[in-house]
């Protein structure tokens, strides 16, 4: 007869004092800490999750869109990353606060503003240079306004990130400083580096196999990938009612 305290052979034996114990890692790209009852604290804690968000948005785009643009941005996203992990653990500053538990990485540059000011600094160039031609429509002066409105939400979220990692003791003044510095410098050339070198290979890059297999796509020459989708759609959803229509009355 089988005994309630008795362990599975698989089973941990480990007690109560040995579990607390055991010294817990928290995963440090999620973890924001704030001061108890900081409202602004608070706040700016969650605006500096922006860059998890905005990777989630880049991941989902990638895979229902499969527009090869978007897959480079993404992928400068990640070498601006690399970048300033080399830069970290080449400067070695310490953060200006140490927390109670272990950081494993150093302060300079601020891997948030870079990040932001990355993506803020490329979101500029693509709509003052890719969508300049984008004027001739009827809806031009609502095209400007809603560029301007992306603009303005882009670089409030840098700023906000930039001053809560600065208000929250993640970093200092400096440290976030050189972030959006290399971040400005690192989204500038890789846009040119995207619209200049590589945007020209994409009609070839989308004839490969391998394109084809996963469904790549180029949209460079589509001025209004919004309206060309609307408009495509609507039509096949037509065309393929009355189909539905004519086939129901034979």
């Amino acid at each position: 007869m089988s005994s309630p305290d008795l362990l599975l052979p698989n089973e941990p034996s480990l007690s109560v004092d040995e579990n607390v114990a055991i010294d817990w890692q928290p995963i440090t790209l999620t973890l924001v800490e704030y001061p108890k009852g900081d409202f602004v604290g608070k706040l700016l804690a969650w605006i500096s999750l922006a860059p998890l968000g905005i990777g989630a948005g880049f991941v989902a785009l990638i895979l229902f869109r499969r527009d090869l643009h978007t897959i480079v941005f993404f992928l400068g996203t990640l070498v601006n990353e690399c970048l300033n992990i080399l830069l970290k653990h080449w400067i070695q500053e310490p953060r200006p606060v140490s927390r109670a538990q272990i950081w494993t990485e150093y302060g300079m540059p601020s891997s948030h503003s870079q990040f932001m000011c990355f993506f803020s600094t490329y979101v500029l160039l693509f709509i003052f240079i890719r969508l300049h031609h984008i004027n001739n429509s009827n809806s031009a002066r609502f095209e400007r306004l809603v560029r301007l409105l992306v603009l303005a939400i882009c670089w409030t979220a840098a700023f906000l990130v930039c001053f809560g990692r600065i208000y929250l003791l993640y970093h200092t003044l400096s440290q976030v400083l050189i972030g959006a510095l290399v971040g400005t410098v690192m989204g500038a050339l890789w846009f040119l580096l995207t619209h200049f070198v590589l945007t020209p290979y994409f009609p070839m890059v989308v004839l490969w196999r391998v394109s084809e297999l996963f469904l790549l796509r180029d949209t460079t020459l589509i001025p209004n990938i919004l309206w060309f989708e609307y408009t495509v759609t609507r039509h096949e959803a037509r065309a393929r009612s009355r189909k539905l229509v004519s086939m129901k009355s034979q």
